[in-house]
């Protein structure tokens, strides 16, 4: 006797003479996989609905000769007279030129703390020690920017510790919170002081993520401490600094609104000048509110195409930024 191997039966579907079911699209599947934290996101998305999209409304004003008794309905449209107007304001290009500056500086000098404390945590390995410290570095989070600035003042400023020290060694004294052409080294600072140790926490995270059977598979291998941080822990944070350093380069064009207002008359317009107080001194406080609604929609387009190409050289260099790529 032979054995007989049973034939394979086709599917219901191929018997039927009709074709394979389809497959749910694949948004479908992300919908279901990810359920729970679009859930835990929706209070969120409704804040943001709610306090910054539904006011966009207001940027029709931007084309608009906008008069506060007559509404958006009855205001007369100008098309793109205050663009047009704006562009050849040279006041304009100054606070853009002003913003610009800061924010590269603050990419420069600032961007990096946050990462270098995280590595500086990760190695205290007492942890009474470590909660002790964290909670002194992110305190000054929670300060207003009011607060910050006088702190700063009762430091640096003109009757200060710092000039109170040096008229009693006789040497001259230096004010440098009136003083323009350090005037973004001291936002820095002020930036510094106040949100680095909050902006450790996303890079705790990351170090917390890394597996640490690699340092001791390293350890073993003879590798320090050195040689483990650079080919250990800045890869594994890699994705994380540059989703980062991408929301940083969108929010370039935001370098303190609150900051500059305080200080703005203390170090003058030609220091202190960036394009959200060019929006509210020429916008609101003259009453030309289509003239600061062109300059806050233009602030919002540019930042838009800088948080685009910042994400594609993501992409460029394998790294999935605010999304993920298709191909990938």
């Amino acid at each position: 006797m032979t054995a007989t191997t049973p034939a394979k039966t086709a599917p219901p579907a191929e018997q039927a003479g009709g074709s394979a079911a389809p497959r749910p699209k694949r948004w479908k599947l992300n919908l279901r996989r990810d359920r729970s934290l679009l859930i835990m996101t929706l209070p969120a998305v409704l804040l943001l609905a709610v306090f910054a999209y539904a006011p966009m409304v207001g940027l029709i004003t931007a084309f608009q000769e906008y008069d506060i008794y007559n509404g958006f309905w009855y205001s007369p449209y100008v098309a793109l007279d205050q663009f047009q107007r704006l562009l050849g304001d040279t006041i304009f290009w100054h606070a853009l030129e002003n913003t610009l500056v800061l924010s590269a500086v603050q990419l420069v000098l600032y961007f990096p703390v946050p990462i270098a404390l995280a590595l500086l945590f990760n190695e205290v390995a007492n942890a009474r020690v470590r909660s002790f410290v964290q909670s002194i570095v992110y305190l000054p989070h929670f300060f207003s920017w009011v607060l910050v600035v006088t702190v700063f003042q009762e430091m640096l400023g003109g009757a200060g510790a710092l000039n109170a020290l040096l008229r009693r060694h006789g040497w001259q004294t230096w004010d440098i919170m009136t003083n323009s052409d350090a005037f973004k080294y001291l936002v820095t600072a002020q930036a510094v002081w106040k949100e680095a140790g909050w902006g450790i926490i996303v890079f705790l995270a990351a170090l917390a993520a890394i597996d640490q059977s690699l340092y001791e598979a390293a350890a073993a291998d003879g590798a320090g401490k050195w040689r483990r941080m650079w080919h250990i822990t800045l890869p594994g944070m890699r994705s994380v600094i540059v989703l980062m350093l991408v929301l940083r380069l969108g929010n370039a064009l935001t370098v303190g609104f609150e900051q500059m207002l305080i200080q703005r008359d203390a170090v003058g317009r030609d220091a202190a000048e960036v394009l959200d107080t060019f929006a509210y001194y020429y916008g609101v406080v003259n009453n030309n509110f289509s003239y600061g609604a062109a300059a806050g929609l233009f602030k919002g387009v540019l930042s838009l195409i800088l948080i685009l190409a910042a994400n594609k050289l993501a992409h460029a260099f394998g790294e999935d930024g605010l999304y993920r790529r298709d191909d990938r």
